[in-house]
């Protein structure tokens, strides 16, 4: 079939601006869980279009940091849980780092940190593997170290949301019990290599969940009433600011102010099944438009308003092969053929996509590109 790469033409208005804050609080999940997905080439073509400076994988697909080399991109790279078991051997650990990482890292890619296992601590169970965790991330740590690396690269995990059992108000948030002791020393470890805890926060699920009860407006970032914090008199305008500080409540309830939290997924589903309510391109450009507007202009929590919320929008592309309910295929902000999944022309700045055809005729081919949009107008917001 024939292909094509549509150039990208700007208002060269908004050209500067843009460039100089895309890379700051804000980066992309690049998954790969599908069979219609562009080649990491082109890929690489369209972030750079885009001014998209952070990029966080699921593995280290040597395809993807090839393409990448001596690019402006900051990769967060992953060891898939898969990976958990086998790390605990410090000769496995190094082995995968000289593999995966070095050559890389040495031959111009930019790889900031490294990712041991994603939601182990709530992904069924696995005694063994959370028994696992932390030893594999010292061990990986370890082999940083030996190789004098440690001071460029940090070594963490992703936790789903679900690791506390209270969330609210924000200034109680608490661990689940049954995870302390292995929340605990992970903690120890990060505050002592002066990594991030990464935590994975979707304030949509709690909307499916319950949305008699859970304002649409306040997990949109819409206008809305709010919620007072009543320790606190803190107000919440929107749902992921309250988990962030949920989440910094919890880790000082064990006796660390000293590790900072960075949102590693969030996003809203375009698509979903029959029960899957509010999952629609509307909110999901309500939804991303509105989380980077904020993000864009620097914004902090309210317990902690003088540091910029750090996030990862979940995901770069609609992921055809993902297990699950119809929402799992459909967090994309792009199609696989390059086409934005929403229109957020809305916003009223024009640009044209850099489109990633697969065939001479795009039905769904659009001149707007989503994401470049939503940034441009957050700079002229900010």
């Amino acid at each position: 079939m024939a292909t094509s790469f549509r150039p990208l033409f700007l208002l060269l208005t908004f050209t500067g601006l843009v460039s100089g804050n895309l890379s700051v609080g804000v980066g992309i999940n690049y998954g790969q869980i599908g069979n219609d997905l562009p080649s990491p080439s082109r890929v690489a073509v369209l972030l750079k279009s885009l001014n998209i400076t952070r990029v966080k994988l699921y593995d280290a697909d040597p395809n993807v940091l090839s393409a990448f080399s001596n690019s402006e991109v900051e990769f967060v790279i992953g060891l898939g849980n898969e990976f958990v078991e086998k790390m605990i051997d410090p000769a496995q650990a190094r082995a995968w780092i000289q593999q995966h990482f070095q050559p890389y890292y040495h031959g111009g890619t930019k790889i900031t940190c490294i990712t041991v296992g994603n939601e182990v601590l709530t992904g069924g169970n696995d005694t063994q593997m959370m028994n696992f965790l932390l030893p594999a991330m010292q061990s990986v740590h370890a082999a940083l170290v030996d190789l004098g690396l440690s001071n460029a690269v940090t070594v963490t995990t992703a936790h789903a949301f679900s690791v506390l059992t209270t969330s609210f108000p924000p200034s109680a948030g608490a661990f689940r019990p049954d995870l302390a002791d292995y929340i605990r020393p992970i903690l120890g470890f990060l505050a002592q290599t002066k990594a991030p805890f990464l935590v994975n926060a979707y304030p949509y699920f709690a909307y499916k969940s319950n949305p008699g009860e859970v304002s649409l407006e306040y997990v949109l970032f819409q206008p809305n009433p709010g919620s007072i914090d009543p320790i606190t008199n803190l107000k919440y305008d929107n749902m992921l600011y309250g988990q962030i500080d949920a989440v910094y409540s919890a880790m000082k309830a064990m006796g660390h102010a000293d590790v900072e939290v960075k949102i590693s997924e969030t996003g809203w589903p375009s698509k979903g099944d029959s029960d899957e309510v509010g999952a629609t391109p509307e909110n999901a450009a309500v939804y991303n438009g509105n989380l980077l507007q904020r993000i864009a202009a620097g914004e902090g929590t309210p317990a902690r308003p003088s540091v910029p919320v750090d996030i990862y929008v979940f995901a770069l592309f609609n992921e055809n092969l993902k297990a699950g309910p119809t929402s799992e295929r459909n967090y994309g902000l792009y199609y696989p053929d390059g086409a934005p999944v929403y229109d957020v022309g809305r916003f009223g700045v024009q640009g044209y996509l850099p489109e990633m055809d697969y065939s001479a005729s795009n039905p769904r081919a659009l001149p707007i590109s989503a994401f470049l949009l939503v940034f441009m107008v957050c700079v002229m917001k900010a």
